[in-house]
């Protein structure tokens, strides 16, 4: 893990992502309702770190930006993850962890304040950004999935599936050993420096996160570990619950539905994920979003629909992160409460007998 000043990791991002398919400039007041290039992400992710309290720390994965949002704490601090753009075609997803930064910083709901206090979320906005860079390229690249490793042994084609790379079950189902196939699950587990970077990073602070959250598109699904047909989390109950609970938040938003369920029940079966790495290592709460639509335009949303996608993810991510926060703060409280009442029963009790 590389980690350098901000403002000579920016300068270094503007020159090297200069050559990218053009975009009309945008203001602060439709940044939101547009996509936009890795050098435009960048400029954004620079100016929300420097111009946000809320923003504690913002750290360099080789070239990929992990926020770190949250309020001064002389404590210890619990952590919600947050991940965009593992698929480089995906462009709603990068969208929408933008959007997310800029509503929980920007906001004055009591709730996201209270959080704020308990936890730090870690956002990264892209984490396939060699892959972003290319799909981006031009028009003939715009659906480019995988990342832009080269090839090996005697291979000529680029990029290896992120999602299929984590050592969760890896190069067990749903993945393809041919280095040309967009579910290339690469040489090995970890074989791709993005999946160390994020294995590294999570496998430090595993004990404090609550929750993990990977934004993907598109089919309008919630779903949970594990993508192995043979394997179900231990908490599959729970995780159904609160998926469900995420769904209704979203569908009261813009009316959309979304199914919740594993992979293998309502999509298709697969290894090698970062949603089924997280649980595995211990976080209890591991979901991956499928952004809209259901197949109309796929990957290529039109823009008229990234802000009402964000708007619904929102209320279904903010559902996700309150039942963390409350369960981790709340119960705890109330455990310690009950075991107070217990300990001064007990206590009363024994006084009694003597009396």
């Amino acid at each position: 893990m590389y980690s350098f000043d901000v403002h000579t990791v920016y300068s270094m991002c503007v020159s090297m992502y200069s050559a990218v398919w053009s975009r009309e400039e945008t203001t602060e007041r439709n940044y939101y309702t547009r996509y936009h290039n890795m050098s435009e992400v960048r400029e954004n992710t620079h100016t929300q770190h420097t111009h946000t309290q809320r923003m504690s720390e913002c750290t360099y994965l080789l070239l990929v930006v992990v926020l770190q949002i949250g309020l001064s704490s002389t404590g210890r601090k619990k952590a919600i993850w947050m991940d965009c753009g593992i698929h480089a075609r995906e462009w709603i997803a990068p969208a929408f962890c933008q959007y997310f930064v800029r509503e929980v910083t920007s906001k004055t709901d009591t709730k996201v304040n209270e959080m704020m206090k308990n936890l730090d979320f870690y956002i990264t906005p892209v984490l396939n950004v060699d892959g972003y860079i290319y799909s981006w390229h031009n028009e003939s690249t715009r659906l480019w999935r995988k990342s832009r490793s080269p090839g090996t042994g005697g291979c000529t084609c680029y990029g290896t599936d992120l999602n299929r790379n984590f050592y969760a079950n890896w190069g067990m189902v749903g993945v393809s050993t041919d280095c040309c196939s967009q579910t290339y699950c690469g040489t090995k587990a970890l074989s791709e420096s993005e999946a160390r970077a994020v294995t590294d990073m999570l496998g430090k602070m595993r004990e404090d996160v609550l929750a993990f959250l990977t934004i993907h598109s598109y089919s309008q699904l919630i779903l949970v570990p594990y993508g192995h047909p043979n394997i179900s989390a231990p908490n599959y109950d729970e995780l159904m619950e609160v998926g469900l609970g995420a769904a209704k938040a979203i569908k009261a938003v813009h009316g959309m539905d979304y199914t919740v369920g594993t992979s293998p029940d309502i999509l298709y079966a697969n290894s090698g994920s970062s949603r089924d790495f997280a649980r595995l290592i211990g976080i209890p709460l591991s979901f991956t979003f499928e952004l809209r639509d259901k197949g109309e335009h796929g990957f290529e949303l039109p823009e008229d629909q990234i802000q009402p996608t964000c708007e619904e993810a929102y209320a279904g991510a903010h559902h996700i992160i309150t039942y963390a926060h409350d369960k981790a703060f709340y119960s705890y409280a109330a455990t310690v409460t009950a075991t107070l009442w217990t300990t001064l029963l007990a206590a009363w009790v024994s006084s009694a007998t003597l009396l």
